[in-house]
């Protein structure tokens, strides 16, 4: 099948490139392994310009209906291979081969795991990376978080919901939160911050009972925990981009040019979390989206012959 461009992933900024690249009549496919991404798991956000407050899986809806507002193909599947051949792309997927004039990677990031002793023993048996997806299982129970970054702190207080005592264990001496979720966290009688202190073991039995720690908190480095939640970051999604010699930077990230969103790849572009962008937020994830779809149709429009295509600004 052939397509002007394709869209490797699901979320929010690959959606927003597809409003775009529908406005620009691009015939257009998006696929994405997990439709939805990350946004999908965050369950309140304040900061969306035009919204004092959405949920994710509300935004997410309202990008992906103005999306099909427009003739694109949007379906779920992982991505096999991609590969160029001469002037085109080769993009394998669900045993179906997409040649494709442009490629916008939004493939997002996956969490970042802590790496210790008993984290995959116990995963989704008191390890878990999600507090809106498995908060809810520990209502009464005692929960750690390991992180100091304005994720974990939004972890922690939805997580202080639920359970009766929420630990934060950071490593560093000052938890790195926005301004106003800091004060709340500081706030909350049922969050208590454990700083300078790195986890190095998860034991239980069939499910997390327990957590070594480097250093002693209130005279013992064992703390009693039912369950730990993980947010120390993410890792970018970048694998598939890499095997066509597209260039990363250290962290794994796609490096772009920010104007366009370009790759070292002619054809190719990054955007969203996936992208080297130091400011990580919905709004930008969208706007790179933008700024990709724009750029995809200018490269067409001016490089290779162009399925009935008309600017439309």
């Amino acid at each position: 099948m052939q397509y002007d461009t394709i869209i490797i992933g699901g979320g929010i900024s690959a959606l927003s490139a597809a409003v775009y690249c529908g406005r620009f009549q691009l015939k257009t496919l998006v696929i994405g392994e997990k439709i939805g991404g990350n946004i999908i798991l965050t369950e309140s956000i304040s900061n969306y310009p035009g919204f004092k407050k959405i949920s994710g899986m509300d935004l997410f809806d309202k990008i992906k209906e103005h999306a099909l507002e427009y003739k694109i193909d949007l379906v779920g599947g992982k991505v096999d291979k991609v590969k160029k051949v001469n002037d085109y792309f080769e993009v394998s997927a669900k045993e179906k081969v997409y040649k494709v004039k442009a490629i916008i990677f939004a493939t997002g990031t996956d969490w970042r795991k802590l790496d210790v002793p008993g984290e995959k023993k116990f995963a989704n048996k008191g390890v878990h990376y999600c507090a809106l997806c498995d908060g809810a299982f520990y209502k009464n129970k005692a929960i750690g978080v390991v992180g100091g970054s304005d994720s974990a702190a939004k972890e922690a207080l939805l997580l202080s919901e639920y359970v009766k005592k929420v630990y934060i264990i950071y490593r560093k001496g000052r938890i790195r939160a926005e301004p106003i979720i800091l004060k709340r966290v500081q706030e909350n009688q049922n969050i208590e911050i454990i700083y300078d202190t790195n986890v190095v073991e998860i034991k239980g039995n069939k499910f997390v009972n327990s957590i070594m720690m480097d250093k002693p908190y209130r005279g013992s480095k064992e703390l009693k925990l039912d369950g730990l939640f993980v947010a120390i970051g993410r890792t970018p999604i970048s694998d598939i981009a890499k095997s066509i010699a597209v260039r990363t930077n250290k962290k794994g990230e796609i490096i772009t040019d920010k104007n366009t969103g370009a790759t070292n790849i002619k054809g190719v572009y990054a955007c969203g979390d996936v992208a080297d962008n130091k400011f990580k937020q919905a709004i930008t994830a969208v706007a790179g989206g933008v700024i990709a779809a724009n750029s995809v149709y200018r490269f067409i429009k001016n490089e290779m012959p162009v399925l009935g295509s008309s600017e439309d600004s």
